[in-house]
């Protein structure tokens, strides 16, 4: 970091990622800073500088105040990381020195050990740091893979509160073998468990949630996360009066023909439908033809709807997966940051990663995911440019991810109506 770059971040003031500190700072109270940075997205602790962003500098020689900081990571901070460190000195010949903290840290969460010898995780809000309530330490926990939570059991749920014709049918259409034996239930529960669409607890059988998720009779009773709001509105922007709602609630997965042909339609395809019908078309005139299609790929719409379902937090209770549709675009809500140290463009070229594991394999299972994975790139990119020549906005924020698809907006103009038979693919 060279001094310019010093005194434009101090100049900025401290954020989510940039803490002043002196360096008579205490152990205990340093090891807090870094547990919050490194469960968030790493950042910068700058020794010798006051809070109103004053350098006083360093009280120490720069080398004694890095041995300082290595020691306290070593005996403060479980899991141990190395820390980036280095110092700046000012035109008045103060040094400030800088402890870097990595971003995506693979091994959260940190803790912090507190003056009572108890091992404390704190995570970063704006520009302080807090202790983590028991809910986003699991968060932590489930993005470095150390809980999986759609693995969990659901409290107050048993074996009753699965469709067994659905589980029946993925067994007989998806992986063409029945559930026999001559004690049928217990047979059904052994095999089950063994796929973990089943816990037990209390040598109880008990659904998971990919379980619940995926064939229960009625998700959302114990899981208010499990659905999707889907709504469309007549403008640009949200508003009532909307032309179209629906709250899709139930399993995701279908009940399928012996020809795979959708008997019982799931979450997913009622969301695609929803879609279809509200989406309209785009014309334009060709030579002397006018010429129409839909207004989006339905590759395009399939993948992103597929995309929110697999990889949403769940953890995040209350908060729907949200399907919007504009007179100009459509935009697909998925609650939760993306996972696992994926970013917007490593998705752009590809990138896979999972927050739940064991829904994505069984959704693969019916065809909805691709083994390659290359769902964004080619199926959400590629099929909008080759649609419309239009760019997705993949948008990241701090408890959301967005995918907006974009309907062509220079020479083609909206047709009213949903889009039907003999339209241009």
């Amino acid at each position: 970091m060279t001094r310019t770059e010093l005194l434009d971040i101090i100049r900025n003031g401290e954020n989510s990622q940039v803490e002043f500190k002196r360096d008579d700072i205490t152990p205990d109270k340093l090891a807090r800073e870094l547990s919050a940075l490194l469960n968030f997205e790493g950042g910068h602790i700058l020794l010798g500088v006051e809070d109103n962003g004053q350098i006083t500098g360093l009280t120490r020689d720069c080398k004694a105040a890095e041995l300082w900081v290595i020691n306290i990571v070593r005996s403060n901070i479980d899991p141990s990381f190395i820390p980036a460190w280095s110092w700046v000195k000012d035109s008045e010949g103060r040094f400030v020195g800088i402890i870097g903290i990595p971003k995506d840290s693979p091994n959260k969460p940190y803790k912090a050990r507190h003056p009572n010898n108890t091992w404390v995780t704190y995570i970063r809000v704006g520009s302080t740091s807090r202790v983590a309530s028991r809910d986003e330490e699991g968060r932590l926990y489930q993005a470095s893979h150390l809980i999986r939570y759609d693995l969990k059991s659901v409290p107050d749920t048993g074996f009753q509160d699965l469709d067994i014709e659905r589980i029946e049918n993925y067994f007989l259409v998806i992986q063409n073998r029945s559930m026999r034996g001559s004690e049928k239930g217990i047979e059904r529960m052994r095999i089950l468990s063994g796929i973990d669409m089943l816990a037990e607890v209390d040598g109880n059988p008990v659904p998971t949630v990919a379980g619940l998720l995926l064939f229960g009779l009625n998700p959302n009773r114990r899981l208010p996360q499990a659905g999707i709001t889907a709504a469309a509105f007549p403008r640009l922007e949200k508003e009532y009066a909307t032309t179209d709602e629906e709250h899709i609630r139930g399993p995701l997965v279908p009940i399928l023909s012996a020809r795979k042909r959708l008997l019982d339609k799931g979450v997913i395809d009622r969301a695609i439908d929803f879609v279809i019908r509200n989406m309209g078309t785009v014309a334009w005139l060709e030579g002397g033809r006018r010429r129409r299609r839909r207004a989006f790929p339905l590759d395009a719409v399939r993948e992103s709807i597929v995309n929110a379902v697999v990889h949403r937090d769940y953890t995040l209770v209350g908060t729907d997966i949200e399907i919007s549709l504009y007179s100009d675009r459509l935009e697909v809500i998925s609650p939760g940051r993306l996972p696992n140290g994926v970013t917007v463009e490593t998705m752009k070229i590809g990138a896979r990663a999972a927050r739940n594991d064991l829904l994505k394999e069984r959704l693969r299972d019916y065809g909805y995911i691709e083994h390659l994975g290359m769902g964004v790139p080619k199926r959400i990119i590629g099929s909008m440019r080759t649609h419309n020549g239009t760019e997705p906005d993949l948008i990241e924020e701090d408890d959301r991810f967005i995918v907006r698809l974009w309907k062509q907006r220079d020479r083609e103009s909206e047709v009213p109506g949903a889009a039907s038979g003999g339209l241009e693919p």
